[in-house]
């Protein structure tokens, strides 16, 4: 079978029958970048009862041991723009496999909290090149109208990757006090695997472009969409990096043709971390045990949000092409606000904590659904081609410095007003979110990238 594509780029239609394998395998492939890093940033949740008494942790200690990845993460998205314009977006994610893979071991067998902090860290580079670039490489590889759904699938191998965390913590919960060091380990596996098939997915064919390799770039357009696409695809990119010759730097995103998609990048990713929803997922069992659950069944009622983040996904895989972006971002940050508001008030109404638990399952079922996999397709297909790297470098880098504020203010937070006010501030921020996006953002659905650049660049 193929799928139908169509130069149209408001429309699918039936002029072109791109080569669906060699498509959706060269996606899957960059989506494994995905599942690494929500392994990596969410294993730590089941690791905190273990660790806690392991190092001596006071609350701050504790919420550096959770946050320092986040650093990491900022310092990747910050050489990813770099890295994958100079190297290449293919070469740049092998280095991150290798580095999720001596960073998983060296993390579990860590003996000093000093050690145990820098190994975060440096996973947490790896999580945020992989960040920036996996969801670049799938959105240039891929067609417009299948573009939302492809990135979609960086968000679902994300919460996949953070259902298969929580499933191995609980697995391994059981295993003694050096259970953490296992539940870090084990992330070496996917690491490899991730390295070994980068091997055979070709290379981004806008950076082919960009570095005059036209027959290449070709190769790989004919291949993604056949003859008449490939020659149409391939003059359109041309274009659009002849219009903007001079050298990328940091000054470019201050350029007033630049500056509209910018901001907008920017707020996007932002919002998406302060309203939340990491804090939740890294300190659940906390959250549980505090609301009255013991320590292993708040272990299991983690897993089973990471089964609801895994399952809503696929909601956003189906819908996010044919009802867009916007409404989907609407819809979440209204639903979230409302959820925020019934989790703060009903937080101590119950012993057992399953009023509670039902709740939350509602809002990440949201976030997965609407927010999360939104915001990575946003954030990597609302820059120009001249700028895209580091367009998203710099939102990917704001994304990680406010998901590092929000988790490390959290249990500082809780234990200064208490869990229900706290929730209440994200809910806050939820609304403010709600109303930025219903007055300032721009509809992306199924327009080329080069089409929806001009369109920016004449509102700018």
């Amino acid at each position: 079978m193929a799928i139908a594509y169509s130069l149209n780029e408001n429309s699918p239609g039936h002029d072109i029958q791109p080569g669906r394998k060699y498509l959706l395998t060269a996606n899957a492939v960059a989506a494994l970048g995905g599942l690494l890093f929500g392994f990596d940033t969410a294993v730590i949740s089941g690791t905190l009862s273990f660790i806690e008494p392991y190092f001596n942790l006071d609350e701050v200690a504790l919420g550096w041991a959770v946050s320092s990845i986040l650093l990491g993460c900022a310092i990747g998205a910050m050489i990813s723009g770099k890295s994958s314009e100079r190297y290449g977006r293919k070469i740049s994610l092998i280095f991150c496999a290798l580095l999720f893979s001596i960073t998983a071991i060296a993390t579990g067998f860590s003996y000093r909290f000093d050690l145990f902090v820098a190994c975060r860290i440096l996973g947490g580079v790896a999580v945020g090149m992989a960040a920036v670039i996996s969801p670049m490489y799938i959105s240039e590889i891929s067609p417009a109208h299948l573009r939302g759904r492809l990135v979609s699938l960086y968000q679902l191998a994300i919460t996949l990757g953070i259902l298969i965390a929580f499933m191995s913590n609980y697995l391994l919960s059981g295993t003694g006090e050096d259970a953490w060091r296992w539940m870090f380990s084990v992330q070496a596996i996917p690491a490899m695997l991730f390295f070994v098939a980068l091997f055979v997915v070709p290379e981004s064919p806008r950076w082919l472009v960009s570095k005059g390799r036209l027959d290449e770039a070709k190769q790989v357009l004919t291949k993604t969409g056949g003859a008449v696409y490939a020659e149409k695809e391939l003059e359109s990119i041309q274009q659009s990096f002849q219009s903007n010759e001079h050298r990328v730097n940091l000054s470019m995103l201050l350029d007033k043709k630049f500056i509209l998609p910018v901001v907008l990048g920017l707020l996007v990713a932002v919002f998406s971390q302060i309203t939340g929803y990491n804090s939740l997922l890294y300190y659940a069992p906390m959250i549980f045990k505090n609301a009255g659950l013991e320590t292993g069944d708040a272990l299991f009622q983690t897993l089973a949000i990471g089964l609801i983040n895994c399952v809503f996904t696929f909601v956003a895989i189906f819908t996010i092409d044919k009802i867009g972006r916007r409404i989907l971002l609407l819809s979440g940050s209204l639903l979230m606000t409302i959820c925020w508001v019934l989790i703060a008030f009903t937080f101590n109404l119950q012993s057992d904590g399953y009023l509670l638990l039902g709740i939350i399952l509602v809002f990440c079922s949201v976030y997965a659904a609407t927010i999360g996999p939104v915001t990575w397709t946003y954030i990597a297909e609302i820059y120009p081609n001249s700028i895209r790297a580091m367009g998203i470098s710099v939102a990917t880098l704001f994304l990680w410095i406010a998901c590092f504020i929000t988790s490390f203010t959290f249990p500082v937070l809780v234990k200064a007003a208490g869990e229900p006010i706290t929730f209440l501030i994200y809910g806050a921020l939820c609304l403010i979110y709600f109303v930025f996006i219903f007055f300032r953002l721009p509809e992306t659905k199924g327009k080329r990238l080069e089409a929806l650049e001009q369109e920016l660049s004449r509102k700018s």
